[in-house]
């Protein structure tokens, strides 16, 4: 009789393990273990967080076995904890970077290879922009390309054509400082790297090339400017901003930036506003239109590479570039959205359309872009010490540049 009640106590046991071993805890767990959470960071993206919300729900149900943790870094900290994060063991799987610095991650080998199969939706020429050594190490996100946002009343009084090129610029200089003793414009040549993006119109973009004729020529173009007073003195020393601040107060003609700061010249100067139009960027004798870009990148130690692609290829469809840019004006990078009507469509009244158009179709002819290359900003620091060095005649513009070349050839050795 015992023995029968301790079989019987046995049996019953095994049972009762049997069923906390198939027990709903256990398969939650099971079902943890085949969700991919993909860490996702983004440089100061929390004022539109319901895009972003809306998106990573969208994508989730879509791939429910994917789960993405967004997590928004300030653009201050964004390369410093960037570098930390990649050269580690536990890298975010999917980076919101510049071309610049992702350039740099890129030659330090810390990045995962983009399959060429994966940008075939993309515009070509920003793709072929972004390879390093002809690979290419991260997708586009959004892009900006600058128009020439001008004062009607003051071309009017100088009775110019509104310049295309910066020659055409500086022939026009002394009539309108003549005509109305505005500035034809504040070029902030020394701000990042703004006089490279204009040499790189000139087909001046290397050491072997910064010390030539036509280099020479491009310098002497803001030294004749810059000593005849047809630029103000703080071209040397001031950004955007405060040049920004000289077209709002109608101190200077032409101002060229992003669609967007229309926006704050609306805002801030509506007079100034009503007398504003906009035209294409100014070039050089390439023909090309510089442009700034966002993009995101997958480090080479990242837990979830595909995952990552998959998310970042989502971010960047035809449909989601385009609910980005309804509420940011920036330019997409895929080719079916850059051809919907947003893009390529505007009312002659709507100024924020047009420069939208145009800054759209500038991106049809940015060959050839200026390459990030291996110490970047050291490089813009030579450069942009050449400026004022040329500008305020501390020495020939020859001798400046041959030493520049030279210093630029140690940077690259």
């Amino acid at each position: 009789m015992k023995k029968h009640l301790l079989k019987k106590f046995f049996l019953i046991l095994i049972i009762i393990i049997a069923v906390l071993l198939s027990a709903p805890c256990g398969r939650k767990k099971n079902v943890s273990e085949n969700i991919h959470e993909v860490i996702f960071w983004t440089l100061q993206m929390s004022d539109f967080s319901d895009y972003m919300n809306g998106v990573i729900s969208e994508f989730e149900t879509q791939n429910p076995d994917i789960k993405i943790k967004w997590i928004d870094v300030p653009f201050s900290e964004g390369e410093k904890r960037t570098l930390a994060s990649v050269m580690s063991d536990n890298p975010p799987d999917l980076i919101n970077l510049n071309p610049d610095f992702s350039a740099t991650l890129a030659q330090k080998g810390t990045l995962f290879e983009i399959p060429a199969e994966s940008t075939l939706d993309f515009n070509d020429e920003i793709i072929d922009s972004l390879k390093y050594n002809g690979k290419l190490y991260s997708i586009p996100w959004y892009a900006t390309s600058a128009v020439t946002i001008y004062n009607k009343n003051l071309v009017q009084k100088s009775g110019i054509s509104v310049p295309k090129t910066y020659f055409e610029l500086k022939a026009a200089a002394p009539i309108v400082r003549d005509k109305t003793k505005a500035y034809i414009f504040l070029p902030n040549i020394t701000e990042n790297d703004t006089m490279l993006k204009i040499l790189n119109k000139y087909g001046i973009n290397s050491y072997e090339t910064i010390n030539s004729e036509k280099s020479a020529e491009v310098f002497g173009l803001f030294k004749e400017l810059y000593q005849n007073n047809l630029i103000p003195k703080e071209s040397i020393t001031q950004t955007h901003r405060e040049a920004l601040e000289k077209y709002m107060s109608e101190n200077v003609v032409l101002f060229q930036a992003g669609a967007n700061f229309l926006n704050q010249i609306q805002e801030n100067a509506p007079k100034t506003y009503e007398n504003t139009d906009v035209a294409s960027q100014l070039t050089g004798e390439m023909g090309q239109n510089d442009f700034s870009l966002m993009n995101f990148v997958i480090p080479l130690r990242a837990k979830n590479k595909d995952e990552a692609l998959k998310f970042a290829l989502f971010l960047t469809n035809e449909e989601n570039q385009l609910a980005l840019a309804h509420l940011t004006n920036v330019i997409a990078t895929n080719k079916k959205a850059l051809k919907n009507d947003f893009y390529t469509k505007y009312d002659e009244k709507d100024l924020m359309a047009k420069a939208r158009v145009i800054s759209a179709s500038q991106l049809n002819k940015i060959q050839p872009a200026l390459r990030s290359e291996r110490n970047q900003k050291d490089v813009n620091n030579l450069i942009n010490s050449a400026v004022q060095e040329i500008l305020l005649d501390k020495a020939a513009t020859k001798e400046v540049l041959d030493k520049v070349s030279k210093d630029w050839k140690n940077l690259a050795d």
